[in-house]
């Protein structure tokens, strides 16, 4: 039990994913998580009245068992098999925090901004609302989200894919460095 609640070392998470992406180019499957909001309209009916939605998404269950399979190891590793002491971060990270009028509590979401009483808070309520329309509109119009993108769409050596990557990577830099300090 103590090998499943210690840290694991980044070359094992790498290859991991390196061994899933085989698998999923040898079954001609492609990753991402934002496909399964397509999947999920589909399966409710949407189909019938949207075009885009009107498609087999029975052939993509396999997607939906893995997201389902996500978030469950998520909910388990984090009740279960983690480590109770407080997230160790940089005094400089946590002054960085401190500058923006975030504390950091010691968990990996900071409870001013993730929690059912921060809901009450205009101001935390509209940046969680805004940024998931954006991020939701951004997955839809890049044709993907950052998972399927970096991981599915690089492998595969899909152009688009490098384009929407470098995109994601210049977009989280103006929010980091000129947007967050804005509306914080």
């Amino acid at each position: 039990m103590d090998l499943i609640k210690q840290p694991w070392p980044w070359y094992f998470s790498g290859t991991m994913i390196a061994l899933i992406m085989l698998l999923l180019l040898f079954f001609g499957k492609s990753f991402g998580f934002s496909s399964n909001l397509r999947t999920m309209c589909s399966m409710a009916g949407a189909g019938r009245k949207i075009r885009f939605f009107d498609f087999q998404w029975k052939n993509q269950i396999w997607n939906m068992m893995f997201l389902i399979g996500s978030v469950a190891g998520g909910y388990i590793a984090t009740n279960f098999l983690s480590n109770p002491s407080p997230l160790k971060l940089s005094p400089a990270t946590v002054a960085d925090l401190n500058r923006l009028n975030v504390s950091f509590d010691g968990t990996l979401n900071p409870a001013s901004l993730f929690s059912l009483p921060a809901l009450t808070d205009s101001k935390t309520l509209a940046i969680l609302l805004i940024g998931g329309l954006l991020v939701g509109f951004g997955s839809r119009y890049a044709g993907g989200c950052t998972s399927g993108h970096a991981i599915s769409g690089l492998s595969n050596l899909q152009l688009p894919s490098l384009i929407a990557v470098i995109g994601f990577f210049i977009g989280g830099l103006i929010m980091t460095f000129l947007i967050i300090p804005f509306i914080f």
